[in-house]
Parts: C-alpha cells; sequence; structure tokens
C-alpha cells in the first residue's frame, strides 16, 4: 500500500523495485544510497522514505467508503490482472469480486451515446449477463452506463472500472448506479482515496477493463475515442476485440469500423460474443430466454407448446392433442415461432427449438 501510494512511482517502476530488492517493505527500507542506485531521482528517494506516512490516513479512508484493499501477492487478487503486462500492484475494491467474475467481457462505448447506441449496447450486455458473463465497464456516461444498467436489469453481475478513488463517483451523478453496482458486482480502483478524475488516469482505467475480461466490445466511439485505448489494450493483452457497426456516416461510428478494418470480429448481439467467446455460454443464454418466454404464455399456448413433441408433430396431431380449434392452433403456432420456441419442420411438422 504504501509504495502504491507514491504518485511519482508507476506500476512498472514498482514491481522493478520489488524485484530489484527481494520484497516491498525492503525498498521502503532501503537506504538513499541503494534507491540511487536503482535509477531514482531525488524526488522519488525522498517520496518513498515517507511513504509509510500515507498508509493509516489510507486505510481509514479505505474503511470510511466500505471498502477493502487488495495487493497483487494477495489471493483475492483479480487472475486475470496477473497475467497482463503493466497489472496494479494494488486495487481498492468496493462490493464483492469472486471467481465467477473471471469469466467477464468488456462493453464500452462513447459519453456522447445516440439512442441506438445505448439501445445495442443494453441489449448486448442484457444478454452477456443473462447468459452468466460478468459485464466490465467504466462507470461513464453514455455507453458505459447503459451497459452496466442492462446488466444488473437482467439480473447479472457488472464491475466498474473507475479513474478516480474508489470513494469518488465520476460522474457524480452516478452515485445511484455505483450503489446499485456494489450490490451485483463491485468497483474497482488503482487509486488512492480522493483522487479525482484527472484527465490521464482514464487511459490507465481503460488497461484495466480489457485486463479483466476476456473481450471487449467497442459500441460507438469517435476516431480519438478513450474506448479505442480499452480496445488497443485488448489487443496487446491478447484479448478478443469486438466491434458494433452502425450508419457509415455517423461520427460515433469511425471508431467501430476502423476496429473492423483492422480485424476487430463484428457483432450485432450477445450471441455473437458469446459465439466466438463461450459456445457454451450461447446455449445457456438461449434457454433462459426460453424459459422467460414460457413464463408469459397464455394457456391455449401453453396447451399448444405441450402437444408439440421433441422429435416432431404434424400440425393435425397438434390440434387434436391440444384442442384447439384449428385457425387459432395455427396462430398460436406462428407466435410460437416467432418467440423462438417452435420450430417449423417440412411437411408441416413442428418440433419444440433446442435450447
Amino acid at each position: 500500500m504504501a509504495l502504491a501510494l507514491v504518485p511519482e512511482l508507476t506500476p512498472r517502476r514498482i514491481f522493478a523495485l520489488v524485484r530489484r530488492f527481494g520484497t516491498a517493505c525492503a525498498v521502503l527500507e532501503a537506504s538513499p544510497a541503494a534507491l540511487a542506485a536503482a535509477d531514482l531521482s531525488p524526488a522519488h528517494c525522498d517520496a518513498i522514505g515517507h511513504a509509510d506516512a500515507g498508509v493509516r490516513r489510507e486505510i481509514a479512508a479505505l474503511e470510511s467508503a466500505a471498502s477493502t484493499f487488495v495487493a497483487w501477492p494477495d489471493g483475492g487478487y483479480p487472475a486475470r490482472l496477473r497475467e497482463i503486462d503493466d497489472p496494479p500492484p494494488a486495487l481498492a475494491i468496493r462490493g464483492g469480486f469472486g471467481p465467477e467474475d473471471e469469466v467477464a467481457v468488456a462493453v464500452v462505448g462513447t459519453r456522447r451515446a445516440s439512442d441506438y447506441g445505448r439501445r445495442v449496447a443494453g441489449e448486448i450486455a442484457g444478454g452477456l449477463a443473462a447468459a452468466g458473463v460478468t459485464v466490465v465497464s467504466g462507470l461513464a456516461a453514455g455507453i458505459d452506463a447503459a451497459a452496466h444498467r442492462a446488466a444488473l436489469a437482467a439480473g447479472g453481475r457488472t464491475i466498474a472500472v473507475l479513474g478516480t478513488g474508489i470513494d469518488v463517483v465520476y460522474p457524480r451523478w452516478h452515485g445511484g448506479l455505483a450503489d446499485a453496482i456494489v450490490k451485483d458486482g463491485a468497483l474497482l480502483s488503482e487509486f488512492p482515496c480522493g483522487a479525482p478524475p484527472l484527465q490521464f488516469h482514464f487511459p490507465r482505467r481503460n488497461r484495466l477493463i480489457s485486463g479483466l475480461t476476456l473481450g471487449t466490445v467497442v459500441v460507438e466511439a469517435a476516431e480519438q475515442s478513450g474506448s479505442l485505448i480499452t480496445a488497443r489494450f485488448a489487443m496487446e493483452q491478447r484479448r478478443e476485440v469486438f466491434a458494433v457497426p452502425g450508419p457509415a456516416t455517423a461520427a460515433n461510428q469511425r471508431g467501430p469500423h476502423r476496429l473492423i478494418q483492422q480485424g476487430a470480429t463484428l457483432v450485432t448481439c450477445a450471441e455473437d460474443v458469446l459465439g466466438e467467446l463461450l459456445p457454451s455460454y450461447r446455449a445457456r443464454l438461449r434457454a433462459r430466454r426460453a424459459a422467460a418466454a414460457e413464463a408469459t404464455l397464455t394457456p391455449p399456448e401453453r396447451r399448444i407448446l405441450g402437444a408439440i413433441g421433441n422429435d416432431g408433430r404434424h400440425v393435425d396431431q397438434v390440434i387434436r392433442d391440444a384442442g384447439v380449434p384449428p385457425g387459432a392452433a395455427l396462430e398460436t403456432l406462428l407466435a410460437l415461432e416467432l418467440r423462438g420456441l417452435v420450430h417449423q419442420l417440412p411437411g408441416k411438422r413442428f418440433c419444440r427449438r433446442a435450447a
């Protein structure tokens, strides 16, 4: 914690020092001469010499924010972040981060999202969450917020990585959203408590969004968007990159279209993402959608569905077994087919669609 609180030290420099001296405590106890021999400037040496002073204050701030602290050697440190080239030495966590969050996908995009962008981001994030995949984003306005909210609405988990201290919500009007995320996920930050939303914090934040996940979905982004920084980090971290297409003339679509030109996978829905990353989760998503659709069936629809076998049954047999008039039965079969519950086979035979 002491080393992480030294603003002059980057994560790479902290790990290099720990490797050189053996432990974090050994770095703190090293003499100015030994630190200088490690190519540290006088300012760095002085900062390390006084690093312990802020620890007690940081612990109190974390407790006040109902947050915990996890360092790189700890068992609770996110396993996927250990795999990236530039992991944070320590993280503050508000909420709960568990093994189930290792199966995660990032959904990111512009703060100035269109209605189309927010809708598609919500559909993708909601579908991923419904399949049991944790949705990761950055709590920003626009696409990020739409992704978090959709994941929560689907009853899933979502992680927000902050570009501020764990006790600072940015933008401020997302305080309610942050509280909701804590109940079914977590807020994560590598910055000390009280850290404001400085511009250079967000590119650092973005490497963690991609690093926590199996892949990153970019929904809307201008050509200079921070979301493209997240996509670049994902590529460098050997994670998958997905992009959602949109109107060719829209400024917010230039980023995703450029990513597609560079080799990103074009996706339009959660099933596209799951098909690339987690085929078994795609079947889970279909099963949950089918269960949700069946829960809203009317009594005649239930009779029709109950009369349809898994191997296929002729429409006349379905009508007889269900005891529904032919006209109503045909209308019901069409409605069930459109809702993805029934599949029509050649010869006027119907079967229940497999999950």
